[in-house]
């Protein structure tokens, strides 16, 4: 039976499924690209829906918000990854309140991505989107973002982007947390989620968060062994524990709790973290 009380919401995972999986390392092996290092981490993929479901049960996750990313090569200027859309719907159907997708957005094609994105939100549950901005080399508070960023506080749904360096061949400049600042300003009513830490500019991902209510933080891509002082005395305190989400980006999900409790934060704001703060911003 699925463990629907799980400890856990991973506001940031890559569908592990052997198709999607796939077609991101064929596309990180092709010539000019950098192979990603998260990759070994990722172990081999999984089979099917039922197979993913049962490792969310052995880990104590509730559930899994899935990103259907597609990404943008910087070099050769092509999609990176298979289309999810339909795997990821099916998967909301099949196994209700476990699994639910974060839409991909493509600002060269701005008025087909926000169709599809009304559709995926609308049709199939989706639950926000997630931007990797790199591969496009304009940044987070370029005017071709803008239309997402009004159709997300439209829709009332959560913008999740990267934030901080990118292990593909692509520029990390674009990546920089304080951006957020900008579009926060311009979006006081837009839930904006910074992922992966923001690191090296933890600082600024911190200072953007304490700053705006609508700001919060994914401590996705990083095990917690790694976390700085800034970050770490942030998700300690009262303030920081309401803003700070828990995010795997396909790390293991059982290392990632072990070493979540190693971190000794009061048990009312770790439980925040790891879970009543993406009820709270992504209405689960």
């Amino acid at each position: 039976m699925s463990n629907i009380e799980g400890r856990a919401i991973d506001c940031l995972y890559p569908l592990l499924l052997k198709s999607w999986k796939d077609s991101w390392v064929q596309a990180t092996n092709s010539p000019g690209e950098l192979k990603c290092q998260v990759e070994a981490a990722w172990g081999e993929g999984f089979e099917d829906g039922e197979a993913l479901i049962a490792a969310m049960d052995a880990a104590g996750v509730r559930t899994i918000l899935a990103t259907d990313l597609l990404a943008w090569s910087y070099r050769r200027q092509a999609r990176f990854a298979a289309d999810m859309t339909e795997e990821i719907a099916k998967l909301t159907q099949r196994y209700p309140g476990r699994v639910y997708g974060l839409a991909d957005y493509d600002p060269f094609d701005i008025s087909g991505s926000l169709k599809k994105l009304e559709r995926d939100v609308k049709e199939h549950h989706y639950k926000g989107v997630y931007v990797h901005i790199y591969g496009y080399d304009i940044g987070l508070d370029h005017r071709k973002m803008y239309p997402l960023y009004a159709k997300c506080e439209e829709l009332d749904v959560p913008v999740s982007m990267q934030v901080g360096h990118v292990l593909e061949a692509m520029p990390s400049e674009h990546g920089r947390p304080i951006q957020l600042d900008r579009i926060a300003c311009d979006f006081p009513n837009l839930k904006i989620v910074g992922t992966h830490t923001g690191w090296p500019w933890v600082d600024e991902m911190v200072a953007v968060a304490t700053k705006w209510p609508n700001v919060f933080i994914n401590i996705s891509a990083w095990l917690p062994k790694y976390f700085g002082p800034s970050l770490l005395g942030f998700m300690r305190s009262r303030t920081g524990s309401e803003k700070v989400l828990f995010g795997s980006n396909g790390l293991s999900w059982e290392r990632y709790l072990i070493e979540m409790d190693r971190l000794e934060i009061n048990q009312e704001r770790a439980e925040l973290i790891l879970r009543g703060n993406a009820e709270r911003v992504f209405g689960l």
